[in-house]
């Protein structure tokens, strides 16, 4: 228990809201503003990487290519092209209490068909339906670990929803019900995803240690320790499972791919070099996709990757500036750097075909504050969401930002879609938009 009490150091702080069995807690719908009355002037930053719009005529059109698999999907890391072309007229929201240096972590939505899954300030956990109705809620831990405000990750089969927590502790619910299968710690917190495959479920820890539990009782099965950093960003890292291989990243840059069925680490590749290696506390890393042939990924060091799968070697570098999430679409990977272009990379070659200024019509005072934060690839528009709670519309075709919505007044989280609807986190409240 004193290991455990030591990583709870680890842990960050949200306060409480209740919920009442079978009540609704979406607040009333709210027509969503729309900023079309800025005052815009151009911003070019020379000095930063791709400072500038590069063949912003160029038209993109995308044929089919709808991401429709959701396990492919999981797998990958890749939401590729969503059936999505909402209104974003209203919003409504479920609130609780104030999470604090919401602007440090990643929280998740679990989805579970139509039903949400999220968590309070004391580790509660609630599924509600599309109806805003809830299912249930349930809380597993004890009065002091409550006090430490743990931050809960997610991922569920369709029989068991799977948590795991910044204080280093893990367990399994039945999905249906929430009832606790089974209660464990880990010597160190996480701070990854966590993917099921099979019988097995895996994660990263702090201390870059990749685990494979078994579902059934969460006993460990086997682990693959990957070089240690004394200073990690909270950056949560990512991975992605390819025919029974699994390929993750740690803190420090370094990918790795491992034989999931044997445990056995098949190739390692650092991406760092000495120098940022030393400063590998500042270095943000994006998720992790995959097209079943090559790794694709980018940080905040101005790197964009394309990696073997098989030989562990890499296929290409360009020099992007993103630690977002990308997306593939067919041949074209669409991300956004962190200062404000929408990239679009062809997968085989690496070559940036087009780079479009989707922040040049803020004025420079307010840009040099806004950070991207995630983006999703719809039917035609291209929906990403700041730090300072706007979600921009993009025209895919085009490049050009088409509308501007406040949402709110702080950071937002990535997108999220079930069904017609968008869905976004706040330090106090999920938004669903609509």
């Amino acid at each position: 228990m004193n290991k455990i009490i030591i990583f709870f150091i680890f842990s960050f702080f949200l306060t409480g809201c209740s919920l009442n069995k079978n009540s609704k807690f979406w607040s009333a719908s709210q027509k969503i503003p729309e900023e079309n009355n800025l005052k815009y002037k151009k911003v070019l930053t020379e000095e930063e990487a791709l400072g500038q719009e590069l063949n912003s005529d160029l038209i993109i059109k995308l044929d089919g290519n709808i991401s429709n698999n959701l396990s492919i999907r999981n797998y990958f890391n890749n939401d590729g092209r969503l059936s999505y072309d909402g209104l974003l007229k209203k919003s409504s929201r479920f609130k609780f209490s104030k999470i604090e240096d919401f602007y440090e972590f990643e929280p998740i939505i679990s989805f579970n068909k139509k039903n949400i899954i999220f968590f309070d300030n004391k580790g509660s956990i609630f599924q509600f339906d599309d109806q805003s109705k809830l299912i249930w809620k349930k809380n597993y831990y004890s009065k002091s670990e409550k006090k430490h405000k743990p931050n809960l990750q997610f991922a569920s089969n369709k029989k068991f929803l799977i948590v795991a927590d910044n204080i280093a502790k893990y367990y399994a619910l039945d999905l249906i019900s929430g009832e606790l299968i089974w209660s464990k710690y880990n010597l160190a917190p996480f701070n990854s995803q966590i993917k099921i495959y099979d019988n097995k479920f895996f994660i990263v820890d702090f201390l870059n240690t990749l685990r494979c539990f078994s579902i059934k009782n969460g006993k460990e099965l086997w682990n693959i320790k990957t070089e240690n950093s004394l200073i990690r960003s909270q950056k949560k890292l990512s991975m992605v499972i390819v025919n029974g291989l699994l390929y993750f990243n740690n803190s420090i840059g370094d990918i790795s791919a491992v034989d999931i069925g044997k445990g056995e680490l098949l190739w390692q590749l650092p991406t760092q070099s000495s120098l940022i290696y030393e400063s590998a506390f500042s270095l943000e890393t994006s998720d992790i996709i995959t097209d079943a042939n090559s790794l694709f990924f980018s940080n905040n060091k101005n790197q964009f990757f394309s990696i073997d799968l098989g030989a562990g070697a890499f296929n290409w570098e360009n020099k992007v500036n993103s630690n977002l999430r990308p997306s593939l679409v067919g041949n074209y990977l669409f991300t956004v750097s962190i200062e404000g272009y929408l990239i679009i990379i062809e997968k085989n070659s690496g070559n940036i075909i087009r780079v479009s200024n989707i922040f040049k019509d803020f004025k420079k005072k307010k840009r040099d504050k806004i950070k991207p934060v995630g983006f999703i690839v719809g039917l035609n528009k291209i929906y990403l969401t700041t730090n300072n709670g706007r979600l921009l519309v993009i025209d895919i075709a085009t490049g050009k930002t088409v509308s501007v919505l406040k949402v709110d007044s702080e950071k937002i989280s990535r997108p999220f879609i079930l069904d017609k609807n968008l869905f976004v986190i706040k330090d106090n409240a999920i938004i669903k938009l609509n």
